[in-house]
């Protein structure tokens, strides 16, 4: 089967391709907004700032990582946010209350992730919901299950310095009291290993082809199910990881909380360049969408805007960039 992303000699390009593609014009908005908000303020320009975007950073990216492939199937997935927090306080639970090491935590929390993608699979390629309505229930599941779990209290992980808090030091160690955000290394380790996959495995291809056309990829022997399911997979073992690093960077995790990340994560990634519609995506695009969303959310009440303010203007974000989205589909099918 060719590759869904390849064009045609004879294919015109859309105006977005002859700009310099998307990619290139969201990493020059980060770059923008980076360069505005420092001459805006002195105390954006901070060293503890951008290790501030940065913490933001590392939840966002891995739940952004993980719903660009079910985006880009033409789906989506609404429990990652809450299942991230649903994930975290279970994890949490095992270790501060029963006692259980901090990698069983961590790796339980991953295969909740890993099992409620399995569950939003199934109801999405085998049951044929509709993946809205389907992922917002399990949205519902996670949030509920996460209460109860923790009996409605906020659970905090080993600290930095206590028996099993070796995990914080995954995303930010301490060099002569100077914190340091490794996170950063890991996250682009995992969108270099993720585009690889995107881009040059069966999995990757797949997943486009079923957002371009799933009944042309059926009848040409794909098993469309198994890879569609697998999509879903994928964007839980990510909000997986993202409870971990969401442990590791803030102290405690509150039960009820988590609404609303989802809604981060699915805007980076469209940001940067996954089409809503399914086909088409880009990981390292979504890196850098996601960038332009923490800095609006970092950069945005350092000159006086509040957090309304920063829910419209990222509105505002979104609603541009579907419209690049459209665009470039009228340019490709010119």
């Amino acid at each position: 089967m060719a590759k869904t992303t390849t064009k045609t000699a004879g294919t015109k390009k859309s105006t977005i391709d002859r700009l310099g593609g998307q990619k290139v014009i969201v990493l020059l908005v980060v770059i923008a907004l980076f360069i505005f908000f420092c001459i805006m303020s002195p105390n954006f320009r901070k060293y503890t700032t951008i290790v501030n975007i940065l913490d933001f950073s590392y939840y966002i990216s891995l739940m952004a990582i993980g719903v660009a492939f079910t985006l880009m199937t033409g789906g989506v997935d609404l429990s990652i946010g809450t299942g991230l927090i649903c994930y975290s306080l279970v994890g949490g639970y095992l270790i501060v209350h029963q006692g259980l090491p901090t990698g069983v935590g961590i790796l339980i929390s991953i295969l909740m992730g890993m099992a409620v993608g399995v569950v939003n699979g199934f109801l999405v390629a085998i049951m044929e919901l509709p993946a809205f309505l389907a992922t917002l229930c399990t949205c519902m599941i996670t949030r509920g299950l996460g209460s109860i779990i923790s009996g409605g209290f906020g659970i905090s992980w080993p600290a930095a310095g206590a028996a099993g808090g070796w995990f914080r030091k995954i995303f930010k160690i301490q060099v002569g009291g100077t914190n340091i955000p490794i996170g950063f290394i890991w996250i682009i380790l995992l969108v270099v290993v993720m585009s690889f996959v995107l881009n040059h495995t069966k999995i990757g291809r797949y997943t486009l082809a079923i957002g371009s056309n799933k009944e042309a990829t059926k009848l040409s022997g794909v098993n469309v199910t198994f890879y569609h399911i697998m999509a879903y997979v994928i964007c839980g073992f990510f909000a997986g990881l993202a409870s971990i690093s969401y442990s590791a960077i803030f102290a405690t995790v509150q039960p009820g909380s988590g609404a609303g990340f989802e809604l981060e994560a699915i805007g980076g990634a469209i940001i940067g360049g996954v089409s809503m519609s399914g086909g088409a995506g880009s990981i390292t695009g979504t890196l850098a969408g996601v960038f332009v969303i923490c800095l609006l959310k970092t950069g945005l009440p350092f000159i006086g805007l509040t957090a309304n303010w920063q829910q419209i203007i990222t509105g505002f974000v979104l609603i541009a960039a579907v419209l690049v989205d459209i665009m470039k589909r009228k340019g490709e099918n010119k």
